[in-house]
């Protein structure tokens, strides 16, 4: 007590909470939305943003994503950090980018779950860019080995690549694998790191495309798919390797097709 006869005032005490877990809260303060409501926002339950605001858990990729779109420019980065993706990533990766970060508000981002099946809609719209997940996991050209792992939504990224939207018409299929091996050059270089659309596997409407394929000994490869007298063959781009003869009664199974690719500048 105080000689004035007021009572001291306390100090407030530190909030022991992680950062992400304040500023979730002070994100839906901000919106004025209740827990109930953000969560609905999310595809998630209150409970789930309860548990976040409170640091019990934090939440996942996918919902750091749309925390960064929900709060615009400049706390998304924080929230896309979280997630795995930042802005150096983005203008290393998309060069265009850079005219667009100069506006008030960066795009939109919205995370693939490759593999699910799950569609997901954007917070506000369609998303101006998607984040890819990037698997750690190798497809090999013909002549070389791939890794086995076949199920590839099982299978935790090491990262996050963003892409226009029109780059990926089906992005809930849509995932990233790096390639080994040389017989796809000068296409495709070892290193480089394919995209690929998982819900593309349909042989007869493949012909001529590059696409993954999987192999019990082999494991995944890289190749284009021909079709010659009746006879679908997966074809190397450099002519110093051999063709294969594709086909379940050998063992091959398509995975996706290459949508497209990316590597370093040599």
């Amino acid at each position: 007590m105080r000689l004035d006869g007021k009572p001291y005032a306390r100090k407030k005490s530190r909030d022991p909470r992680p950062v992400w877990a304040r500023k979730i809260e002070k994100l839906r303060r901000h919106l004025g939305a209740s827990q109930t409501k953000l969560g609905k926002e999310l595809d998630c339950s209150a409970m789930a943003v309860s548990r976040w605001e409170r640091g019990i858990q934090q939440p996942p990729a996918n919902i750091y994503i749309r925390l960064g779109n929900l709060v615009g420019d400049p706390d998304c980065w924080f929230f896309w950090g979280r997630a795995g993706l930042y802005s150096a990533d983005l203008l290393r990766i998309l060069p265009a980018l850079r005219e667009r970060l100069r506006d008030a508000r960066p795009p939109e981002l919205q995370i693939v779950l490759a593999g699910s099946g799950e569609r997901i809609n954007a917070v506000h719209g369609a998303p101006a860019l998607h984040a890819i997940p990037l698997l750690p996991i190798v497809a090999a050209t013909l002549g070389r080995r791939g890794d086995i792992s076949v199920n590839l939504e099982q299978i935790i990224p090491e990262g996050l690549i963003a892409a226009p939207s029109d780059w990926c018409p089906n992005p809930a299929y849509t995932t990233c694998l790096r390639v080994t091996g040389d017989s796809m050059e000068p296409l495709i270089h070892d290193g480089n790191i394919i995209v690929v659309d998982t819900s593309e596997v349909d042989h007869s409407r493949l012909h001529g495309q590059i696409i993954v394929t999987w192999h019990e000994d082999k494991g995944l490869t890289v190749s284009r798919l021909q079709s010659f007298d009746h006879t679908e063959v997966l074809v190397p781009e450099n002519r110093l390797y051999e063709s294969i003869t594709y086909g379940h009664e050998h063992g091959w199974r398509i995975i996706g097709r290459v949508l497209w690719w990316i590597g370093k500048d040599s």
